[in-house]
């Protein structure tokens, strides 16, 4: 089983930008020094605890630091941007990297950015979204002139010269294209089964439960179904948040402690997707009342975490569950408050708990 990271990322909103920043970098060069084989970084325009507006300029950062690990977006919100930008500014990622991309794509998730884009309406953001990916792989599968006329984009080129090179839309590095991967939350997603028809990779949330990751692959089989092949769920990727610590004591310790990572994720999670009309995405059993939800009981459902025994057992009784998938993404955490549990956390995962998976 190969490992990857994600970073939405949360963050300690009091701490300054700068040092969060450089703390992410910091991250995905560790993990390229443990052998993890991606790294997803989100994307939210509106969220002081989720700071990164442009996943690219920070694994632009981080590129020449590291040798081996895949860059991923975690996702481009499309409807937040003219395909045509996302067409050229992949491009030209794809190709400083040398092909170290995953294009992951989405429709967003954050309320306060939908109303700064005005894509406030659920069914419109998700055909903008459609629209907007299918518009820019046509661009990279294009020569001059361009000419995609949407519901919602229009994307026009008439005048090139072959000679200067004008006029022309750069191609990726990775032909036709980058691997497409989408982000899949609530149970049997819709999406899950756009993103099996179109061979897009899928990536199932870090903070759901068990059983609505298990949906995800279920949708995605009706999808590739309904296009005709049989998928592969090595190409599967699912992501946890997960603390490995010497025993379970100290891993429920780091877990549970209210100055920590996962605790202030938790708390901040449920407060934003239950103000949204979402709350029921963190419940493993949605008839259980919103006043009876607490941070503690979401990271006991939600949350693996003990020694590296325990952990894989944990992620062996998941996968039976799940059934099979071929990357397990770490949710990574603000390290302010525990910075050497959670590089310690990161490097038992590796050495200790995926060999065994």
């Amino acid at each position: 089983m190969k490992l990857g990271l994600f970073m939405m990322p949360f963050h300690d909103a009091a701490r300054p930008v700068a040092e969060l920043i450089e703390e992410d970098i910091d991250k995905i060069v560790l993990a390229d020094q443990l052998g993890y084989a991606e790294a997803w970084v989100g994307q939210h325009f509106t969220a002081t605890v989720e700071p990164i507006a442009s996943p690219l300029m920070l694994m632009s950062a981080a590129l020449p630091q590291t040798q081996n690990i895949t860059f991923a977006t975690g996702v481009i919100n499309l409807p937040c941007h003219n395909p045509a930008t996302v067409a050229a500014e992949i491009a030209q990622f794809d190709h400083m990297s040398r092909g170290r991309l995953i294009f992951g794509i989405g429709p967003g998730s954050l309320s306060s950015d939908f109303e700064l884009f005005g894509n406030t309406e659920g069914w419109p953001r998700l055909a903008k979204f459609l629209e907007s990916a299918d518009m820019i792989q046509e661009i990279w599968a294009s020569d001059p002139p361009y000419n995609f006329e949407g519901e919602f984009y229009s994307v026009k080129l008439e005048t090139s010269n072959a000679d200067l090179g004008t006029g022309y839309m750069q191609k990726p590095y990775q032909q036709p294209t980058p691997p497409i991967a989408t982000s899949l939350m609530s149970p049997f997603p819709g999406l899950g089964a756009i993103a099996g028809e179109k061979k897009w990779i899928p990536v199932s949330a870090n903070f759901i439960p068990t059983a609505s990751v298990a949906s995800h692959w279920v949708k995605y089989l009706e999808g590739a179904d309904k296009a005709g092949y049989t998928p592969d769920p090595s190409t599967w990727r699912v992501a946890r948040n997960i603390v490995v610590a010497p025993t379970d004591e100290e891993a429920r310790d780091i877990a549970m402690d209210p100055k920590g990572g996962m605790y202030t994720t938790y708390d901040y999670l449920w407060k934003a997707l239950s103000a949204g009309g979402f709350g029921n995405a963190l419940k493993t059993d949605p008839s259980v009342p919103d006043e009876d939800i607490t941070v503690e009981g979401l990271i006991d459902d939600l949350v693996i975490h003990g020694s590296p025994a325990t952990v894989i057992e944990k992620l062996k009784a998941f996968k039976e569950v799940t059934g099979p998938f071929g990357t397990l993404v770490v949710g990574l955490q603000d390290w302010g408050h525990n910075t050497e549990q959670e590089r310690a956390s990161m490097k038992l995962l590796a050495t200790d708990v995926a060999p065994h998976i």
